[in-house]
């Protein structure tokens, strides 16, 4: 394993983030807060640190699967702890592990959190914290990939290790050029969401830390009842990017090569749409008496199943108060979740259709045992890997997720409660059922239950296995 360039990538995570940093460091100055020193602080720690890592790139820079592995989870896992830095020295009444917990969950795209009081917040901490969204949703090893020239080895390791999703592949021959062109993507559905937000009315600030909450499919906002106290017009708008930031990028990069039959007939996308209009539409019906019409309850499912199956985490209305019915296709949406090559978490939507095209496939077979069928995705016949990397993951997933329920429930909370808070998490969606609804938070659990949530937002963002492997001694050992 090359020790040296793992220490070397991980090096150039914290130096970009201190960078990132500067942002909210500067919005702090402006609005003559006292707590810019502490984000200053964090600016110079991440920065000396990232510099003592990174100083020189290693002669030997070649770096493969495991090397990717290891980067990109070291990586997010001390751009967590520097990041938690402003909000554990800014914010008095939290400790380290919660201050961690906030930080984790902006960076992994969550939303879950453990304040009471969002409003009290200084605001260069506040802007850090969403903006923690905008970092994490496209990936910070893309962002660098993006920036540093070609080094030896394959790198397209290091984006399959980060991305979202069954599978990575080059949008161009180099990994370079892809990571930019994903990267000019995301900036521009961002900047496109900031303008359409301060044309409705909302203030520049506002609209900043709702769209980086919105394309990183977030959720953190700047009051802790989230979405609710925005107009329908608003509520709209964040709606459509939710949307939009839930579809597969590479769909985007399609339209804009203007190959337009190959982006519109994505077989995933189609899938994405239909079970979000389906799920849309019959928790409209379900919920229509909570509000009085079924107009106004289409535009509050139109909005909350958008938040829940993007993983955004945002809310328009406390749906922890509609009927089970509505509650249990929440649920259903949470564990689907969105595309692979969004910004969105979950099992991801071509996992399901590979899925379940699998199981007809395996029916067929009973009926007519001698016949051979080759399953098709994206009018591509899918590969025996993919399909042994999804059932693999199936089964990881379960196992992960069941250990966890198991693990927080010796907090004492009740079974929804417990349950949907380890979905929230690991789904990386943020808002559950009961204590963890929408207008609830996380901070009632023991720092043991925090960590346990904190390992599943992570895995949940990592694709799982990054996390795994890095406790597995057989990563470790050198190769023969």
């Amino acid at each position: 394993m090359n020790r040296k360039m793992i220490a070397y990538f991980v090096g150039r995570v914290l130096r970009i983030e201190a960078v990132l940093m500067v942002l909210p460091l500067i919005v702090s100055i402006l609005y003559r807060e006292d707590e810019w020193i502490y984000l200053a602080a964090a600016v110079v720690l991440s920065l000396g640190s990232g510099y003592a890592l990174s100083y020189r790139m290693p002669k030997n820079a070649s770096f493969y699967t495991r090397e990717g592995i290891v980067a990109v989870a070291f990586s997010w896992i001390l751009m967590s702890v520097f990041g938690a830095i402003p909000l554990w020295h800014a914010v008095s009444h939290i400790g380290f592990t919660d201050a961690l917990f906030e930080t984790i969950s902006g960076f992994t795209t969550t939303g879950a959190s453990i304040l009471t009081e969002v409003e009290s917040l200084p605001k260069g901490v506040l802007l850090w914290r969403s903006f923690t969204h905008w970092v994490g949703g496209m990936g910070v090893l893309v962002f660098i990939l993006a920036i540093i020239p070609e080094v030896g080895g394959d790198n397209i390791f290091l984006m399959r290790a980060e991305s979202p999703g069954p599978s990575v592949g080059k949008l161009l021959p180099r990994v370079k050029s892809t990571a930019k062109i994903l990267y000019l993507i995301y900036i521009a559905i961002t900047a496109l969401e900031i303008i359409s937000l301060l044309i409705t009315g909302m203030s520049p600030y506002e609209a900043a830390v709702i769209s980086f909450g919105t394309v990183g499919t977030g959720g953190f906002a700047v009051t802790n009842n989230g979405c609710m106290a925005y107009s329908q017009v608003q509520q709209c708008v964040i709606t459509f990017f939710m949307v939009v930031c839930g579809a597969n990028f590479n769909v985007y990069y399609l339209i804009v090569a203007r190959k337009f039959r190959d982006a519109f007939t994505s077989e995933e996308v189609i899938a994405y749409l239909s079970i979000y209009a389906t799920a849309t539409l019959l928790v409209a019906v379900n919920i229509r008496n909570v509000f009085g019409s079924f107009w106004e309850g289409l535009h509050h499912s139109f909005f909350n199943v958008a938040s829940v199956m993007t993983t955004t985490g945002f809310a328009s209305a406390d749906f922890n108060m509609w009927p089970n019915f509505s509650k249990t296709m929440l649920l259903l949406m949470m564990f689907i979740g969105g595309c692979a090559g969004s910004t969105a978490g979950g099992i991801k939507v071509s996992r399901i259709v590979i899925g379940f095209k699998t199981i007809r496939k395996e029916l067929a077979h009973f009926v007519h045992p001698r016949s051979v069928k080759i399953l098709k995705f994206e009018r591509k016949p899918i590969e025996h890997a993919v399909l042994r990397g999804i059932n693999v993951y199936f089964l990881t997933y379960i196992t992960i997720f069941a250990v966890s329920i198991l693990l927080v429930a010796f907090d004492g909370k009740d079974f929804t409660t417990t349950v949907t808070a380890v979905i929230a998490t690991f789904n990386n969606i943020g808002p559950g059922l009961e204590m963890v609804g929408p207008v609830g938070n996380y901070s009632q659990f023991s720092a043991f239950a925090k960590y346990v949530l904190m390992f599943d937002m992570l895995a949940g963002r990592l694709e799982l296995f990054p996390m795994l492997l890095i406790f597995m001694p057989m990563t470790w050992r050198r190769q023969r």
